[in-house]
């Protein structure tokens, strides 16, 4: 290695390990922050918040390693062109990209390194933090209760709430409640718009769930297919509902305990295609059940297929004549007491059906919202790797455009550069959940828009050209100093001739007294 390659290669990975380890540090203590809620007031010893932060850290790594970057080469390239360096390079006929070839090859390192850890580490990371506060959440009964999530209350009960408030998130809005049956079979469905967490005053064991507003929704169990067909579900419409949750298997917590619960946050390359084609197969094959199930709800039947014509002369029989031929001449016949009740029968039937539809439809977005941030994930581990070498090629001709400014304006720049490529990736994604851009390409996106401009940014420099060079703009902005230079002269003129005026006056004036 040469010693102008060792030198670039110090200088970018003192900047560089010096960023990181700020930004690890802040991050830190923003994770602190965060969830001070969850460590605070448990009696939890010191090394269990140590070994929650531990884990928490490489959670970080696709936040801090593009900001890193950013930061280490505007530094790096901004303090080689403020002290004359890249100056003295140029005179010895190296170019920018003789510069920073050594630093490609350590990008390209760099992105191995950070694609190993996003697949390899980071998953076994996430399963312990969430080991962990789900362990921590034991301690106290209602932070077992994530927003947004499911969470499992014991081996029967999962609920999902939408928000929680209180001073100790106590009040529940927007509950769902999924109930297995002693056969281990999902059968029950509870909703409500509201829900109250209280604490048994006699049992420390038990934990009360007050529902309010809400529906009681169950598949009914029976021997046969036509009296499942009779009697498909039951759903029942309440006010108030007291639920009793069994807390005696939170005591006595271990913190060393693992966990069996996969999230897609927790999966591998690997894993994730095999989940991604099992959750495809089981969407596909969970709509045309539903659909199935829903014709056969109607009572229709499919139509055998027309015989052929010999089979016509064998089974041609009289057909008995037909006593009633439509609906309508059905229900003429019936009384205005049987009318009631069958109105009331299919209003009943089709309010079912249609609740029972819109429980479905719900379903059904969530499974396909779980399959969308599945691709998300794994995109989003090929496109992190890329991420950094377009943010190298964007921030390192900016830091040697920049040249002055000591490290304030490095930062700054550092700072608005990484906040246009994490929102832009932030709001992508967000869109991307519910497929309205491709899930696979929404990690793409803001590497892509960033290419473009580091590319040019690149070329630029690379050349000696002046960065922002834009002949038509310039045009303008002279036209416009030319204008506002003639305003000044008008106003001056016009200032000096009001002047002289005043004075010929004074003069005038003067000459009257003395005479």
């Amino acid at each position: 290695m040469k010693i102008l390659d060792r030198y670039i290669i110090t200088q970018f990975l003192t900047n560089f390990l010096g960023a990181l380890s700020i930004l690890v540090l802040i991050f830190v203590f923003h994770t602190i922050f965060t969830y001070i809620d969850e460590l605070a007031g448990r009696g939890l010893e010191l090394w269990i918040i140590f070994k929650f932060l531990i884990y928490f850290i490489p959670q970080l790594i696709p936040i801090i390693m593009p900001l890193a970057v950013v930061i280490a080469s505007i530094m790096t390239f901004g303090a080689f062109a403020e002290n004359y360096e890249f100056a003295a390079m140029k005179a010895s006929g190296i170019s920018l990209m003789r510069v920073m070839r050594p630093l490609i090859i350590l990008m390209a390192l760099l992105s191995l390194g950070t694609f190993f850890l996003a697949n390899n580490v980071i998953p076994v990371a996430y399963r312990e933090v969430y080991t962990l506060r789900s362990n921590i959440a034991k301690v106290k009964p209602a932070m077992a209760i994530a927003e947004g999530v499911f969470s499992n209350i014991g081996e029967d009960i999962s609920i999902k709430v939408g928000k929680k408030r209180g001073d100790n998130d106590e009040f529940l809005e927007n509950v769902l409640i999924h109930k297995k049956t002693p056969d281990k079979v999902n059968r029950t469905v509870i909703n409500a718009k509201r829900g109250e967490l209280k604490s048994s005053k006699t049992n420390s064991n038990f934990l009360q769930l007050i529902l309010e507003d809400g529906t009681y929704y169950e598949d009914i169990k029976t021997n046969s297919y036509e009296a499942q067909q009779k009697e498909p579900f039951a759903k029942v419409y309440f006010k108030k509902y007291i639920i009793n949750l069994d807390l005696s298997h939170l005591n006595n917590v271990d913190f060393n305990e693992k966990t069996d619960a996969t999230t897609y946050r927790m999966m591998n390359v690997g894993q994730l295609n095999y989940a991604i084609d099992s959750l495809r197969t089981d969407f596909k094959q969970n709509i045309t059940d539903y659909g199935n199930n829903m014709f056969r709800r109607t009572g229709f039947s499919v139509a055998p297929p027309p015989p052929s014509s010999a089979e016509e002369k064998k089974q041609e029989k009289p057909k008995p004549a037909k006593e009633i031929t439509s609906v309508r001449e059905f229900f003429n016949k019936l009384n205005n007491t049987q009318k009631s009740m069958v109105l009331d029968m299919a209003i009943n039937t089709n309010q079912a059906q249609l609740d029972n539809v819109e429980f479905r439809q719900s379903d059904l977005e969530y499974r396909y919202k779980l399959m969308n941030l599945h691709i998300l994930n794994l995109s989003d581990k090929f496109a992190l790797t890329v991420a950094c070498f377009v943010l190298f090629f964007v921030a390192a001709p900016l830091g040697a455009f920049i040249r002055k400014g000591g490290i304030g304006l490095p930062l700054v720049v550092a700072m608005v550069l990484f906040l246009a490529y994490y929102f832009i990736g932030l709001f992508v994604k967000n869109v991307a959940e519910n497929n309205t851009i491709n899930p696979a390409l929404a990690p793409w996106i803001p590497a892509l828009i960033l290419l473009p401009f580091g590319v040019y940014l690149t070329a630029r420099v690379a050349t000696d050209k002046e960065v922002f060079h834009f002949p038509l703009s310039h045009k303008i902005m002279r036209w416009i100093e030319d204008k506002i230079k003639n305003l000044k002269q008008r106003r001056k003129d016009k200032l000096h001739k009001i002047n002289r005026l005043k004075r010929m006056k004074r003069f005038t004036k003067h000459n009257r007294l003395l005479k």
